[in-house]
């Protein structure tokens, strides 16, 4: 029965593809070649030669009657051949497309396929001795939609879920098996790793808290210490991250493997120190001097000012991507939310939020507690 279906497939296929094979060789039976048009001229040049007197009246008929009669077979026979010819080679085309290659795909098939083999229907694979890992992976998700306090099973599905790239259900996984199996340094770290590889890099408060949770209960895990560095960089506490960076470095073995990738940290962290003190808004000594002397109401008035010239200075120059970032805290420590969220809304007309600096903003104000209402619209 399956080799009839096939064969039959096969060959409905390939008739549809042959057939306007067969229909252009009907169509070129009307072509004509092109001897009968140069013919044709050799005519008009024979009469224009004897008008012009280059040859006789004589010359010029016995010219004719021989050109004639070869334009005459080539209207007649010529068309014919060149058609024929056409024609059986697309009926050789049509053949092969119709026999040859089906034949040569059932040939191929009973040779590397598995004809003898019976149906496998799905039921079939899941009760199966030897499954492939989809029908595991969905054995698992199925005994825990009957069984969601499996802990076990959250904990196996966790990491193949971050395997495959659906980062959400990871999440949701560790949370489970950490609800239903209870604190472990392991499970911490799977959660908090899959959290910052679902931030697209950064350190948010949940991820946080899991890396504080791991160092309660491994003290110095050097992930947990330099996942936590990476967050003070990212509140904008550059030395104290470089600190905490420097160290893990003290306390590591020299050819630990997270060494290198410590030392890139620092790197970046500086430089983005730098490029941070560069940026419009940005206090001199001597107003980190002069605010020590102030009064509360003093040094807040003196802030605001310095803010709203931040602010000024981002409508002129746009893309000061660490000015934004300073500027959308800065509004937030003046607890003046709707400036906040009005100053996102700017901040990602320079930066989509689908680019990864608009991503960072979007993080950014979540930590901060910034409306995003209508803001990404």
């Amino acid at each position: 029965m399956f080799w009839i279906l096939a064969i039959s497939i096969a060959l409905v296929a390939a008739l549809l593809i042959a057939s306007p094979l067969l229909r252009r060789g009907e169509e070129d039976v009307t072509a004509r070649p092109n001897d009968a048009e140069v013919y044709r001229d050799q005519l008009s040049e024979i009469e224009s030669d004897e008008k012009s007197g280059l040859i006789d009246g004589e010359s010029a008929g016995q010219a004719r009657a021989e050109i004639a009669r070869r334009l005459i077979a080539a209207s007649q026979d010529a068309p014919r051949k060149s058609s024929l010819l056409r024609r059986r080679q697309a009926v050789m085309l049509a053949v092969v497309l119709c026999l040859v290659v089906p034949a040569g795909a059932v040939a191929l098939y009973s040779h590397a396929g598995l004809p003898d083999e019976p149906d496998f229907p799905l039921r079939a694979r899941f009760e199966s001795p030897q499954p492939d890992s989809n029908i595991l992976i969905r054995r698992v998700e199925l005994r825990l939609e009957e069984h969601p306090e499996d802990g076990r099973g959250w904990e196996i599905l966790a990491p193949v879920y971050l395997k495959r790239g659906q980062v959400a259900e990871s999440v949701n996984a560790w949370r489970n098996a950490i609800k239903y199996l209870g604190a472990d340094a392991r499970r911490y770290g799977g959660l908090a790793e899959t959290l910052v590889v679902s931030s697209k890099g950064r350190v948010d408060v949940e991820a946080r808290d899991a890396f504080t949770k791991i160092l309660e209960l491994v003290p110095g895990d050097p992930r947990a210490r330099f996942y936590l560095a990476l967050a003070e960089a990212q509140d904008g506490k550059a030395d104290a991250a470089i600190a905490a960076l420097e160290a893990l470095k003290k306390a590591s073995d020299p050819a630990a493997p997270w060494m290198e990738v410590t030392d890139a940290q620092i790197e970046r962290i500086r430089a983005e120190k730098e490029q941070a003190a560069k940026a419009p808004g940005h206090p001199t000594q001597d107003d980190v001097a002069a605010a020590a002397d102030m009064s509360d109401e003093d040094r807040t008035q003196m802030i605001r000012t310095m803010v709203e010239s931040l602010d000024a200075r981002l409508a002129d120059d746009p893309q000061n991507f660490e000015g934004w970032k300073r500027l959308l805290r800065s509004y937030v420590m003046l607890q003046d939310p709707a400036k906040a969220t009005e100053a996102l809304k700017r901040a990602l007309a320079a930066f989509p939020a689908d680019s990864d600096n608009g991503k960072a903003l979007i993080s950014d104000a979540k930590e901060l507690g910034i409306s995003l209402e209508g803001v990404t619209e």
